[in-house]
């Protein structure tokens, strides 16, 4: 079978690898904190942000096959400044971009390793509908945890029940964004690496 532009992203570079394993550590060690200072919930995200990252590698069995740093990167910076945002307004862009980009790194993956395969033009479409699925996914689990421990994640009790599904869909709606505008990222991010790739007489 004919390697595709997505297949090239999954590269086996020294220093990309070295990039991807720090981002996908910093990831693990904010999960580690999220859970220590009790927000489980988050915790298990970035847990599952790493999980998702590390397949490529325990896959193939070489640490050194990554995705490429930038998409991890683009995966993990929103992760990190989730974690550390004061404001709210901050807090709930992060997990939004981090919802998106966690469907990229799934759609490459998928791409890769399966008998999936995808044009970028497909891809674009799958993150933003992948996204809009995690979204709603990332909103049930929250009313579960709600339902169950009384956190408030989702239910608050402060507010009525129009303003809560009203906040749910501007979720909803930042999610879908979110999800389009990074698959646009993405598209545009291999068509660069193929010119790049075209210009330097590369395979």
């Amino acid at each position: 079978m004919e390697e595709t532009t997505i297949d090239r992203l999954l590269r086996d570079e020294h220093l990309n690898a070295v990039l991807g394993w720090v981002v996908v550590a910093g990831v693990g060690l904010t999960a580690v904190g999220s859970v220590l200072t009790g927000d489980l919930l988050w915790g298990v995200f970035a847990a599952a942000v790493a999980a998702i990252a590390l397949l490529p590698p325990l896959v193939s069995g070489e640490p050194g096959v990554m995705l490429p740093w930038e998409v991890l990167a683009l995966a993990g910076l929103p992760v990190l400044g989730r974690s550390v945002a004061t404001l709210q307004v901050t807090s709930r862009v992060g997990t939004y971009l981090s919802v998106a980009a966690l469907a990229l790194i799934v759609a490459v993956e998928l791409h890769a390793f399966t008998a999936v395969s995808m044009s970028p033009s497909f891809a674009v479409a799958f993150v933003a509908i992948a996204t809009m699925g995690i979204a709603g996914v990332w909103a049930v689990l929250r009313w579960t945890v709600d339902l169950w421990v009384g956190t408030g994640f989702l239910l608050d009790p402060a507010l009525s029940e129009h303003a809560i599904e009203r906040g749910l869909m501007l979720e909803f709606v930042a999610s879908t964004v979110a999800g389009v505008l990074a698959g646009v990222v993405f598209e545009l991010y291999i068509r660069r690496r193929a010119g790049v790739r075209r210009r330097l007489g590369g395979d």
